[in-house]
């Protein structure tokens, strides 16, 4: 029998992604819309591990299945970390990746090239059920 592993979002995209890389494994991925018990996880953590570990807890608790869940975003240097764990909805709730970006350039209006440094912030928490949990940050 497969072991299986709960993908902690509903992006498609990412799903596939994952499935692709464990593809030669003997692990079923599955997405949150394939478990009825899933329950909506809000991402109000002051960081990506906060973010990550809480989804990955909470979809593992809910489901009795592993989770693998993630946090990413941009911070930059001119805007002391800004929009990090905002990445997502940094020009609004209802946020486009073409608003952020709008946003993100008038924030940093009047900042010279050169002080526009920037990086992207990633955070990977695999939760057994049993509480067991490992991390991963690039």
């Amino acid at each position: 029998m497969k072991r299986k592993l709960i993908l902690a979002t509903r992006n498609k995209g990412k799903l596939k992604e994952i499935q692709a890389l464990f593809s030669d494994l003997d692990i079923d991925i599955i997405s949150l819309d394939e478990a009825e018990d899933a329950p909506l996880v809000e991402e109000d953590g002051k960081t990506f591990m906060e973010n990550a570990f809480k989804k990955a807890k909470v979809i593992a608790e809910a489901t009795g299945i592993t989770a693998l869940a993630d946090d990413s975003g941009l911070e930059v240097d001119a805007l002391r970390g800004a929009p990090g764990v905002h990445s997502a909805r940094y020009s609004g709730e209802n946020a486009s990746d073409a608003s952020n970006n709008e946003k993100l350039l008038a924030d940093l209006k009047g900042v010279s090239s050169d002080k526009r440094g920037a990086h992207f912030s990633c955070v990977s928490i695999v939760y057994h059920p049993s509480g067991r949990w490992i991390s991963a940050e690039a």
